[in-house]
């Protein structure tokens, strides 16, 4: 189940309603009644599951999910105790079930003193804070900043001018600087008859303690599990990390990186300027990513990457040098001939 404090649960459905509504066909199970959505390892009796890839069919197989949403080849993987919708398209259908189901929490503003710990908390003008939100003792909040609604911020953070904050819960001594965005929606989109479909994305951000975040950065929101950033991480400007990542501690990630989906990085790794990270992708505790490397397959823990597609260093700078004496060695012979 999302969040509450995020996201509000909408009236359930009956099986057969909703496989008309988000244009599925109700193999069984249509009079069963559904009230959430969630992924297939982890929903209940009262979720909507669904199966959008092939390499999920063990998952689909042991979901204990009330509702599965698969395509017609992968029918008789779903349990036979689960209502099943068949769907063409079925993350999709999903995606709809999911706005059928749940919708974010309204703003609905609320006094700065409903929020504060005590008095020690500082706003500054033109700060919106949303219903059920919690600012701990000693934190400021810079003008013009939006703190979205059931959002928890710790103790002796610092909110800079001009900062939005939704679906987020965030440690002590924290800052986010001028601009940075935390809690967007991560980019997920299903493709359909109709052209692609946005995926609600239905989880949080958490910041531990101690973590920065530099000027105009952004933090996506989790597609259902959470985005992390583990405590005492410090992130430059200009930085934009994707949903589902989790981030270890100690980490620093220079201005321009781009961390995709569900990348897993472990604690103490430093990320040089405009390093750029393929989804789905682990990088152990203590590895280097050079500056404007690409990475596109798993790094090991201490080893340090570099290039296009990156690579380990010293493989890489072996292969530069090789490539440079082959030029060289053309060159000259080209001179040569003349």
């Amino acid at each position: 189940m999302p969040d509450p404090r995020f996201f509000e649960s909408l009236p359930p459905l009956r099986v057969g309603e909703l496989a008309r509504r988000i244009g599925g066909e109700v193999a069984r199970g249509g009079d069963r009644m559904v009230a959430a959505v969630a992924p297939l390892a982890s929903a209940g009796p009262e979720d909507v599951a669904f199966l959008g890839d092939r390499r999920f069919l063990e998952a689909l197989k042991t979901t204990a999910a009330g509702c599965v949403i698969a395509p017609a080849a992968a029918s008789d993987a779903a349990p036979p105790g689960a209502a099943l919708i068949v769907s063409g398209e079925a993350q999709a259908s999903w995606a709809r079930a999911s706005l059928l189901l749940h919708r974010p929490c309204d703003l609905a503003p609320i006094p700065v003193a409903e929020a504060a710990e005590d008095e020690t908390v500082r706003v500054e003008p033109g700060v919106v804070l949303g219903s059920g939100v919690r600012i701990g003792r000693g934190t400021r909040i810079g003008a013009n900043s939006v703190i979205g609604p059931g959002v928890q911020i710790g103790r002796e953070c610092v909110v800079g001018p001009n900062v939005t904050v939704g679906f987020a819960l965030i440690g002590d001594r924290v800052k986010l600087y001028a601009g940075v965005r935390i809690g967007e929606a991560g980019f997920g989109a299903a493709g359909s008859r109709g052209g692609p479909v946005d995926v609600p994305q239905l989880g949080r951000v958490i910041l531990q303690d101690g973590v920065t975040v530099g000027a105009n950065s952004c933090i996506d929101r989790g597609a259902y599990d959470d985005t992390v950033i583990g405590e005492n991480t410090k992130i430059d400007n200009l930085v934009m990390i994707g949903h589902n990542c989790v981030i270890g501690r100690n980490c620093l990630l220079a201005a321009h990186t781009g961390i995709s989906g569900s990348v897993t990085v472990g604690d103490g790794v430093i990320f040089g300027g405009k390093a750029g990270i393929g989804d789905h992708i682990s990088i152990g505790e203590g590895a280097r990513v050079a500056a404007g490397a690409g990475v596109l397959a798993n790094v090991p823990a201490g080893e340090t990457w570099s290039g296009y597609p990156a690579k380990p260093i010293r493989q890489f700078l072996r292969e530069t040098v090789w490539v440079s004496k082959q030029a060289s060695g053309k060159a000259r012979a080209g001179k040569t001939d003349e």
